[in-house]
């Protein structure tokens, strides 16, 4: 049975329920982890949780800085290192950017592998599990004699509404 995102956020949804949601789990997250999550960690995880976008460092820092909660690169990057440590946000190395995790609260929960689904367009970023390929990965790996460590996967392509299609 293939693996399914969270949310299909190529698909028509509830925004504020993928935020409401995403924000329960991250405080219940740090209750159970003893992690903080801060004013600007939460608003930083909130704008990526609200967009379902690929945001670099500088986007996030302008809506920040419109939000009265700084304006200097610090802010963001040690918020974005918080997030990405605990496992609420992935940073997307092609594009130098991040996203929320959509499998934060989920069985997978932290330390997951995901592979990301990244629209060139509009820049929407789907994540789902790399379960159904990991073994080809190895196998493909083993057969040249190398030892994989970590994996990165990102797709990128255009999305359904970008192709014309019934999306967002």
């Amino acid at each position: 049975m293939p693996v399914q995102p969270a949310t299909n956020i190529f698909e028509k949804h509830n925004h504020r329920r993928c935020l409401k949601g995403g924000m329960d789990e991250a405080r219940a997250l740090c209750q159970t982890q003893g992690l903080r999550l801060t004013p600007v960690r939460a608003r930083v995880l909130e704008i990526l949780l609200e967009s379902h976008k690929a945001l670099g460092a500088y986007d996030i820092l302008a809506i920040l800085d419109m939000d009265g909660m700084g304006r200097q690169p610090p802010v963001v990057y040690r918020a974005l290192e918080f997030l990405v440590q605990s496992g609420l946000v992935h940073r997307l190395e092609k594009l130098n950017a991040f996203a929320a995790c959509c499998h934060q609260g989920s069985a997978e929960g932290r330390g997951h592998e995901p592979m990301f689904l990244i629209c060139t367009q509009c820049r929407q970023v789907a994540e789902t599990s790399l379960k159904e390929v990991e073994g080809s990965i190895e196998k493909c790996a083993a057969a040249l004699g190398f030892e994989v460590q970590s994996r990165v996967v990102e797709l990128i392509g255009r999305c359904p509404a970008c192709q014309g299609g019934a999306g967002l």
